[in-house]
């Protein structure tokens, strides 16, 4: 379906008698009251009719559309049953409208006023059933996508209501003729059916009476009509709200461009600044506004009293060198609100001579900023934008300038294949039908699904590194269903993995700089596993198979070891194993250290320090938990236990001797068991020892 926006729009001017009465607005048109010389009486101010009022106002709306968009937005005027120009693109223009109004003439107080607004808006709908040249080349090229021409408009009428019930009776007679219109039209070939209509009501009276009807806000009449009402005063104030509608209508913007030097009409030798307000489409402000506060101060109520707001911009000093003009990005027509005031005359002059005057931005503090340019080109008048930050004609920005610039290993090409398996394309009916889910719900949740899992950075991850051993299992496992063989090529990655670290078969591990090591091997791998792990945990839950997933490579992965430190006197088998070559070179060192020891040195070594003050110690047996003779910072080495071992043998070769081991103080008995044997004699025969 080709759409076509604000293509067509027809002006209904009321003909009635009453547009015949004086506007009440006085004009000054005596030029030589302005000398004041005495003796001349100056002429009296003059009024307009209603109607000459509402043609001139017409005519500026005219004015603006065709300046700024000289084809493709269409405007024709009806007055009554008589249309002025038709759609063709050589009657858009304000002399035909100028000249056949003409013709028809001012309207006269004894004419009939019955039915005079229902008839012209009977015609222009009749006149917007017509296709214009734009809409028959689209109909004549309709593919099977494009079925038909859209065919929209909008309906302004100039008039004078009476009463609310007026309105309500102009909006159905207008939902009528819109509706049989459309019917016959569907049933010729020169006409197409209006799809969509807007009607805009324009309550007109002179200037200082009361209106008897009030400002309706946009409001729907039919499905394919809406309408609203504006009440306006003749003169100078019809004028400032057909620039209001002409602005909304075509989405146009307001510049002013202040501190324009020009010498003075009376005093050649002087000059004085004047400010000149232009009119163009919004686009031409987008760059300032997406800016954020960069549009601060600058914007300000219009100095035509216009009732809308301008963007103030500054004169700057004029270029005549074209290679001086820097790149722009938009350039659009312009046109001057008040086109026959004479600073307005004199800029169009100055730009179409063929110089180019750039508009910089007013600001209290800080260097100049120059956003705009004004250049003719073919004898029409454009605002140029010019870029304020980076342009878009130069090379992308470094990724070093903006956040996190200073990470140079992003995943920029896997990350280009994501955004090639995210991107959103539009959905067909049947796919809309099929679901009760929405398609965009769909592509975010696969968004969701897709990114749970996405290191952002190259030395953050180690299982998307090496893609050629794990594939297809990363692809695979963020799919929202799986079937049987999904999963069984999922495995076969797992248990390829498990192969690589049986055969010990090195990382895809990115170095962390020119010097130092990374990590072990085996650290490695533990990295590696807990990575897998998280990623198909973050999955395990989106089906069954997911869990099968999940389960087959918790079985696979080997068992964290404690990480408890071992308690006082207990030895890891673990760290025994990886310590053994380290304390066997420890301990031949200690042995060569014993041997160059004397004999003196040795003995003291293995007896202890003696005294022979002290008198004789008592000889015990050394418990191995005495200190070594070398300490260690580890377990037992081979000195230790060799040590423990001559100490355990030389303590059973010896028993201890009596008299010390029984004596009682530092003086010990000889031959105690001697005596005691003569005890024992003396006891049993006491008569023998006395004959003798």
């Amino acid at each position: 379906m080709a759409q076509i926006g604000s293509h067509k729009t027809i002006i209904v001017l009321d003909h009635s008698p009453y547009f015949a009465h004086s506007s009440n607005q006085l004009f000054e048109y005596d030029v030589l009251s302005k000398i004041k010389t005495p003796g001349i009486i100056p002429a009296a101010p003059i009024t307009k009719s209603l109607w000459t009022v509402c043609v001139e106002t017409v005519m500026e709306y005219l004015r603006v559309v065709y300046d700024i968009f000289p084809i493709k937005k269409l405007v024709r005027v009806v007055t009554g049953s008589e249309v002025m120009n038709s759609w063709a693109q050589k009657d858009q223009n304000v002399t035909i409208v100028m000249n056949n109004l003409a013709v028809v003439g001012p309207p006269k107080e004894d004419e009939v006023e019955e039915y005079d607004v229902v008839q012209g808006l009977t015609k222009a709908i009749e006149v917007m059933c017509q296709p214009s040249d734009l809409q028959h080349t689209l109909r004549t090229s309709l593919t099977d996508e494009e079925a038909y021409v859209d065919n929209r408009g909008r309906i302004i009428c100039l008039t004078n209501l009476k009463s609310d019930a007026q309105i309500r009776m102009l909006e159905g007679c207008v939902s009528d003729a819109l509706n049989e219109h459309s019917s016959l039209a569907e049933e010729t070939d020169n006409r197409l059916p209006i799809n969509f209509c807007e009607l805009v009501l324009i309550h007109v009276v002179p200037v200082g009476d009361v209106a008897k009807v009030s400002e309706r806000a946009k409001h729907e009449v039919s499905p394919n009509l809406m309408s609203e009402v504006h009440v306006s005063q003749s003169g100078k104030f019809l004028y400032n709200k057909m620039i209001q509608l002409v602005m909304e209508h075509y989405n146009l913007a307001s510049t002013t461009v202040t501190g324009i030097p020009m010498k003075e009409e009376q005093n050649a030798s002087s000059s004085a600044n004047y400010d000149v307000e232009l009119l163009h489409p919004t686009e031409t402000h987008q760059d300032l506004f997406n800016s954020g506060n960069a549009a601060e101060g600058l914007i300000v109520p219009s100095k035509e009293g216009l009732g809308i707001n301008t963007v103030t911009l500054k004169w700057c000093t004029p270029k005549t060198n074209t290679v001086e003009i820097p790149p722009c990005t938009t350039a659009h027509r312009i046109t001057p609100v008040d086109v026959n005031s004479r600073p307005s005359s004199c800029l169009t002059n100055f730009l179409l001579s063929g110089r180019a005057v750039m508009l910089e931005q007013p600001r209290k503090t800080g260097s100049k900023v120059i956003s705009h340019m004004l250049a003719s080109h073919g004898g029409e008048i454009f605002i140029h934008t010019i870029p304020v930050t980076r342009s878009i004609l130069e090379d992308p920005p470094s990724i070093s300038e903006g956040l996190g610039g200073r990470v140079t290993d992003y995943r920029i090409p896997d990350f280009r294949e994501f955004m090639k398996e995210n991107r959103l394309a539009p959905a067909l009916p049947s796919m809309i039908s099929e679901d009760r889910e929405t398609p965009l719900e769909r592509a975010k949740k696969h968004l969701e699904r897709t990114s749970r899992c996405w290191p952002m950075v190259i030395s953050e991850t180690i299982i998307f590194n090496m893609a050629s051993h794990i594939d297809p299992l990363p692809r695979l496992i963020v799919k929202e269903k799986l079937d049987e063989d999904d999963v069984l090529e999922c495995k076969k990655a797992i248990y390829h993995v498990v192969g690589m670290e049986s055969r010990n078969e090195p990382l895809p591990v990115t170095a962390l700089g020119s010097r130092g090591k990374g990590p072990k091997r085996e650290e490695q791998y533990r990295q590696m596993w807990s990575e897998l792990e998280t990623l198909v945990r973050l999955h395990a839950n989106t089906s069954p198979l997911h869990q099968m997933i999940l389960d087959c490579l918790l079985e696979c992965k080997k068992p964290e070891d404690s990480k408890t430190s071992p308690k006082k006197g207990e030895k890891s088998v673990h760290k025994e194993e990886k310590m053994e070559v380290s304390e066997a070179e420890k301990s031949w060192k200690d042995i060569e250290r014993y041997q160059k020891m004397t004999e003196r040195e040795k003995q003291e070594l293995n007896k202890g320090d003696y005294s022979e003050e002290s008198g004789p110690t008592t000889k015990r047996m050394r418990s191995g938990s005495e200190e070594p003779l070398v300490r260690s910072g580890g377990g037992q080495n081979l000195l230790s236990l060799w040590t423990n071992r001559i100490k355990a043998v030389h303590s059973m070769q010896h028993v201890q001797f009596a008299g010390r081991a029984e004596g009682e103080g530092k003086a010990a008995v000889l031959y105690k068991q001697l005596q005691e044997k003569e005890n024992e004699a003396e006891a049993t025969d006491p008569p023998a020892a006395s004959k003798r």
